[in-house]
Formats: C-alpha cells, structure tokens, sequence
C-alpha cells in the first residue's frame, strides 16, 4: 500500500513537496471546465437596465423564464434604469465574470450611451462579449397627415425644395429616434430641423396637428396610427419590410445602404467562460426557434436576426454596430453631460 511519507516527523523536505505537489496538482482549466459542466447550480440574475414594463423588460422575462426552465435554476430580472442604461451595465461589467450576473442589452447601451457621456463607465468591446441577439425593432418613418409625401422619394424632393422648413420629432437628444433621422439626413443631404421630445409617445400629438411633420416611431406607437389612417407611413428603418405592415418599403430601397434598428441581446462579462457562454447561447437559440417566441416578437413589432449567432460573428455585429452609431452620433451632435 502506498503510504505518504511522515512530514510531521521527518519534514517534507525538497523531494517530499514536488511528490505532493504532483499529487495534488489540478491540471489547468479543470475547475473552470468542473465549473462550467455543471452551470448553473444557483440563481442567476438578469439585470435589464429598464424600468419595469418597458419592452426591453417584458422580453428580458420571457427570456428568463425561459432559461430559467431549461437550468432548473432561478433566472431572477432585476431593474436598474439610469444614465441611458449605462447603470445596469456598469453593475453588470463589475460583477464576477461567473455567468451568474447577465444583461438584456440594447443597442442603446452599447452603441450610443458610451458615446453621448463623456465619461462612460464601460467600453462595451472591452467589458462584454455578446451571447445572443434577441431581435430588433423595425422602425417606421411616418409622416402628418397633411404633408405632401407619401413615400421616401417624394419626402427626400419635397423637403430639399423647402430647406429649413420642415421639423420633425425624436424621444430626446441622443434617442434611436433622433440618430435614424440624422443618419438619413446625411444620407438624402436634408435640412430638417429636430425637435427633440420627453418621450416619442408625447411628440405624436405634435405630429397629428402638422406642429412637426417628420418622426421614427417604434411598431408599438406607430402601426395603431398607420393603420388608423391618422399617420402616413413612408418606409422601413431595416432593409426589410415590417412584417406588421409589410406593405411599407423599406427606406434602404430608395436610400442605398440605409439600415437601422433598435436591437435586443443578452450580453455577459468579457471573462465569462467560452463554455457558459456557449450553452447559453445554444438554449437560447432553442428558445428563438420556437412559435411561442415568434408571436411574442410579432406582439412586440420585433424581427428575429437569423444570420448573427456564432461568437465571432456576434463580436463583428458589436463592432460595426458601435462604429456605425458613432457615426450618427457624430453627425448629430448630440451630447449628454
């Protein structure tokens, strides 16, 4: 029988430490690979950087529900708003990088509020790495109902021929709202004046009178309106139809290249293991493919991303994605201190 030798007698001595040593030694990446065979064998929290009952709330639920079914685990939602979603991300890039502390991220958190406040507490490339896109939000560019357009081409003629004469709306300085309009401004080379908005529901009453006559509304607010009769649907944020009204072109098919939306995605600390990160993403790709979650992003004017799932092509969606904002952002103007 094989005996350790009496290091409390005898000392262990130079040939007793390297004999315990291999003894004892754990091949390197054993307790991370142990650690992540077995994810998760507690609660995880999914921390939505929005107040309760936002869209962005309502799919971060679902989702977690979801997970949480497949796990045998709590995926507990926790809200914390603030800073352009800058708070829930901050909380969750400090957090250990263990796979139990997850964020439901937006496009705004990752490509616009790093780049409106000067002083960021994340840099998303840096701290995070993306583990799925849930989908994305095609916008609609609507019109009043008095003005004197009723697709892109005619809007991009009608207000180069009366430049600085028109307005049109945004949720606020910095908003989705905002930067697609200034993205197309470039692009279509109009002069259009912004009147930025506490909110895009609150500058629709503005757009119903003629006050403004140009706004990006997001399904929710939007499609009720069109189908009213009450707003004119122009076009598409996406290079896509809506499947909500797919009778409204998209912008890009008169604007070449013109290609916006107001994503979802679940994002987890940079560090978190590739195994975690993976089995995840596997759950959740389950999850995408199903009925259920379809109607629920039909419910929400939401469209699937089918062609960004693996991790390398996750990370170039994020990098183009940020380079891009910064760009409209740029174009904008729009700074928050």
């Amino acid at each position: 029988m094989f005996r350790l030798p009496n290091l409390a007698r005898s000392g262990p001595g130079i040939w007793g430490l390297v004999c315990l040593a291999g003894l004892f030694a754990i091949p390197e990446g054993a307790v991370a690979q142990g650690s992540a065979d077995r994810y998760p064998i507690r609660a995880v929290r999914v921390i939505v950087p929005y107040p309760p009952g936002a869209g962005t709330d309502i799919l971060g639920r679902a989702v977690s529900e979801r997970l949480g079914g497949v796990f045998k685990q709590p995926f507990v939602v926790e809200n914390k708003p603030g800073m352009g979603t800058l708070a829930g991300a901050e909380f969750v890039a400090k957090s250990a990088p263990d796979g139990y502390t997850l964020l439901i991220a937006a496009a705004a958190t990752f490509g616009i509020a790093p780049q409106l406040y000067p002083k960021s507490p994340i840099d998303p490339m840096r701290d995070f790495r993306l583990v799925g896109l849930l989908g994305a939000a095609n916008f609609f560019l609507v019109a009043s109902p008095a003005f004197q357009a009723k697709n892109v081409r005619q809007m991009i003629d009608y207000v180069r021929s009366n430049p600085g004469k028109f307005n049109y709306g945004s949720a606020g300085s910095g908003s989705t709202h905002h930067l697609f309009m200034e993205a197309l401004k470039k692009d279509a080379a109009l002069d259009i004046q912004h009147v930025p908005y506490k909110g895009s529901i609150l500058a629709v009453p503005d757009l119903l009178s003629d006050k403004i006559q140009l706004m990006f509304l997001d399904p929710g607010i939007a499609v009720p309106n069109i189908q009213s009769g009450k707003l004119i649907a122009l076009g598409t944020s996406m290079a896509k139809p809506s499947m909500l009204i797919p009778s409204v072109p998209p912008i890009n098919a008169t604007v070449a290249g013109y290609d916006w939306s107001g994503w979802l995605g679940v994002a987890a600390p940079a560090a978190v293991p590739s195994q975690i990160l993976a089995r995840l993403a596997t759950e959740l790709q389950r999850f995408e493919r199903t009925s259920e979650y379809g109607e629920l992003l039909r419910k929400m004017g939401m469209e699937l991303f089918v062609d960004v799932t693996t991790p390398d092509q996750l990370a170039d969606f994020m990098k183009r994605d940020i380079a891009r904002w910064a760009a409209a952002i740029q174009a904008s103007g729009a700074r928050l201190e």
